[in-house]
């Protein structure tokens, strides 16, 4: 059984790298546009069927892929469909999160504005928790709850502690077998009323913030998630790092583009790939880099701040299409 029999409309070969914030990227084997829910469940469960992995791809932001692609279905989700409800934003989770947010912003509803100037979808966000490093400033604080297909197949509605939202990260995220990822599908966000023209003004003012800290290039967002010290282990730090939470004015949350900064690899390239000089936590695309080099760059970045200040970098963004 094959999956163009199953599932009319998919394409062969199709290269993501122009779906992608970063550029970047290699063919998916076979790839399939999703304009709403239902399209969405479809190609998901027709893909189980068969046994091919899958992968749904959103806005293509904080995604790395790997130059030889992806052997498996890549489901672009453009189920986009979003509706204002009293206080209630109840939307797909292929909505492009600017527009919800423009949208609740109209409707006099306070919550999103933070999120101003961050690309991508609303499925992406929730996903992983977007928004300022504060939990109360994050996407996962409002939603109320999320409809998801289950690994098994079956829709289920999943309220906001069964997620387990953390900094940068859900309990989605830590699932590592992408085939046994629940997909979201929709997502309810519980919102405040407020002043139209003092959301406007905080969206413009977070949007603003934003664009000055965003080198200019391709790139994928912030590569790394900032360090947050354990106060047990501080005593333990080595010189360098002890030296940083003295003189750090937010001692519970250090910038990674500070510590990578601080090993002096503003500017480094590799290829077509570099550590941005405007801000550490940023690789770019100069033009024509590859996905091996961004990795290169990546491993560097870890082992330099690890030698230095005994602290092992998380990532942020994803992978698709790497051994590991």
């Amino acid at each position: 059984m094959k999956i163009e029999s199953e599932l009319p409309g998919v394409k062969k070969n199709v290269f993501l790298k122009k779906y992608t914030t970063f550029q970047i990227g290699g063919p998916a084997k076979y790839f399939y546009i999703a304009k709403s829910k239902a399209e969405l469940i479809k190609a998901a469960k027709q893909a189980k069927k068969i046994n091919l992995p899958f992968f749904v791809l959103g806005g293509g932001s904080n995604l790395l892929i790997n130059d030889k692609g992806f052997s498996g279905l890549v489901i672009k989700n453009e189920a986009r469909s979003f509706k204002v409800k009293k206080e209630k934003i109840i939307a797909e989770s292929g909505a492009v999160l600017d527009k919800v947010i423009k949208a609740a912003v109209r409707a006099g509803l306070s919550g999103l504005e933070e999120l101003s100037g961050i690309p991508g979808t609303l499925g992406g966000a929730v996903y992983g928790n977007a928004g300022w490093p504060r939990r109360e400033r994050t996407i996962g604080n409002f939603v109320e709850t999320a409809e998801l297909l289950m690994p098994n197949g079956r829709i289920k509605k999943v309220k906001k502690n069964w997620l387990s939202f953390g900094y940068r990260n859900s309990r989605l995220k830590e699932i590592k077998n992408k085939n046994k990822k629940p997909v979201i599908l929709e997502a309810v966000l519980k919102l405040k009323k407020d002043k139209k023209e003092d959301l406007k003004k905080r969206c413009q003012e977070n949007f603003k913030v934003r664009s000055k800290k965003i080198p200019p290039g391709f790139s994928a967002g912030s590569i790394f998630k900032n360090f947050s010290p354990h106060p047990k282990k501080v005593f333990d730090a080595k010189p360098a790092l002890k030296a940083i939470l003295e003189n750090f004015k937010r001692k519970d949350l250090i910038p990674a583009a500070y510590l990578i900064q601080e090993c002096e690899l503003k500017g480094k390239k590799i290829g077509q790939a570099q550590i941005s000089e405007k801000h550490a936590n940023f690789i770019v695309n100069l033009g024509k880099a590859k996905a091996k080099d961004v990795k290169k760059l990546i491993k560097l970045a870890k082992r330099k701040v690890k030698n230095k200040f005994g602290i092992l970098l998380e990532e942020e963004i994803c992978y698709l299409g790497f051994k590991n």
